[in-house]
């Protein structure tokens, strides 16, 4: 028996999708829940990882691949990527037939590098689906929503999500099959979903054999670098357990991290470069980061309970958890998510850049006894910017594990990510 279906933010931005696009591509990793939102709108359905139909469809494929693209629209095609041939006939009926909400298609890795396709360009819209945020999994009360922060004005709300509560979602993790279960078992989901990738996914991806025991180590690496901006020597060292040799070389482990990126595991945080007031220069290297924090939590064998016990690591996989969520909040704004970080060390947690050329800067801190910091490397940030030519931040924020969101009397707003939505 399937879950109660819990709306997804995604929603919104698919159902506008196919009002203009003739088809949209859902990508994002592996049970994110991109089949179940597709379901809700589909017409007609083909699955092809159904086993007891896979060679009925490879036959069609052979005699007559467009056959699969007939049934009532709008038609979903699960894991297309299995069979990229339909990637070109997708787009050439879409040109047939005239207006939009075609197809939906989804995927959970990038295709081959042997196989050479149309863009899909003006026909075929991409929509990326995360993990859930703490607002979709119902942790988050949504009282204070970014595009208020975006509009300015006072704020209230407070978080009924405690530490411990936290601890356990960040750990568990945004995956929807795990959402509402009994704790014990919720928090399989997470190792259930490393393990596939060490043994299979990251090997299926590009039809190169790795190494189970090489991906481990690489992912234990990411996961001990999680919001850093480490460098790729030192994820090669960690890689190699002191054995340079065998690895080879740096180049052997960038394929290993970029068919993690292929099946939407890593999603590094690229850096901000804004026009500055002065000659600062900017670090470009990005932060490490998972599509969902219970990956790297995973991945460094740490429970709830240990989170309580080690809160330098509950910091930085807390600070992952707010990318996380950010970056899906900022999505349904028309947002992108940086962070910045200069030649002085000066950072900001997270820059939310609108497409509109709004942006606003925010830094993660759990406690209350580090807000303060926190607005003063914020104010800096402001300083050195290029208002002129990048406007005025439309609010600067303080995103923490606290209880009460508000807005302080110099502006800046405090906001518990047990209040956060869209």
């Amino acid at each position: 028996m399937k879950q109660k279906y819990l709306d997804r933010i995604v929603d919104k931005e698919l159902d506008v999708a196919l009002k203009y696009s003739g088809a949209v591509l859902i990508v994002g990793p592996k049970w994110c829940g991109k089949t179940r939102t597709a379901e809700k709108r589909a017409a007609s359905k083909i699955y092809l990882e159904d086993i007891d139909k896979r060679e009925q469809y490879l036959k069609i494929l052979e005699i007559r691949p467009s056959k699969l693209l007939e049934g009532k629209t709008p038609r979903l095609i699960d894991e297309w990527q299995t069979a990229p041939i339909l990637w070109d006939g997708v787009r050439f009926a879409v040109d047939q037939r005239g207006g939009a909400g075609h197809f939906i298609l989804t995927g959970s890795s990038v295709p081959r590098d042997d196989v050479t396709m149309h863009t899909g360009t003006g026909r075929i819209n991409r929509l990326l689906m995360r993990p859930m945020s703490l607002f979709e999994s119902l942790e988050s009360d949504g009282s204070v929503s970014l595009r208020s922060l975006f509009d300015g004005g006072d704020i209230e709300g407070t978080s009924m999500l405690t530490l411990d509560g936290l601890a356990f979602a960040l750990i568990r993790g945004g995956w929807p099959a795990s959402i509402g279960e009994e704790k014990t078992l919720a928090l399989r989901h997470a190792n259930d979903y490393l393990n596939a990738v060490v043994n299979s996914d990251i090997s299926r991806v590009d039809g190169v054999v790795k190494s189970p025991e090489r991906v481990k180590r690489l992912m234990r690496s990411l996961a001990r670098n999680v919001s850093s901006t480490v460098r790729m020597e030192t994820i090669l060292t960690d890689v190699a357990g002191g054995d340079i040799d065998s690895i080879n070389s740096n180049k052997t482990v960038s394929t290993y991290v970029n068919a993690l990126e292929r099946i939407f595991v890593i999603e590094d945080l690229p850096a901000w470069s804004p026009n500055m007031r002065s000659k600062t220069a900017l670090r470009t290297s990005p932060k490490r980061h998972f599509v969902d924090p219970s990956i790297a939590a995973v991945a460094l064998k740490v429970s709830p309970n240990g989170l309580m016990r080690d809160f330098n690591t509950f910091g930085l996989l807390f600070e992952s958890l707010c990318i996380r969520d950010l970056r899906v909040y900022a999505q349904a704004n028309d947002g992108d998510v940086y962070h910045y970080r200069d030649k002085n060390d000066l950072e900001a947690d997270a820059i939310i850049h609108l497409r509109d050329g709004r942006w606003g800067a925010v830094e993660i801190k759990m406690g209350a006894g580090a807000i303060d910091d926190a607005v003063k490397n914020l104010t800096k940030l402001r300083e050195k910017v290029d208002l002129d030519e990048m406007g005025e931040p439309s609010f600067l924020a303080v995103i923490t594990a606290t209880e009460h969101a508000y807005r302080r009397n110099d502006g800046v707003y405090v906001v518990p990510i047990g209040c956060l939505r869209d």
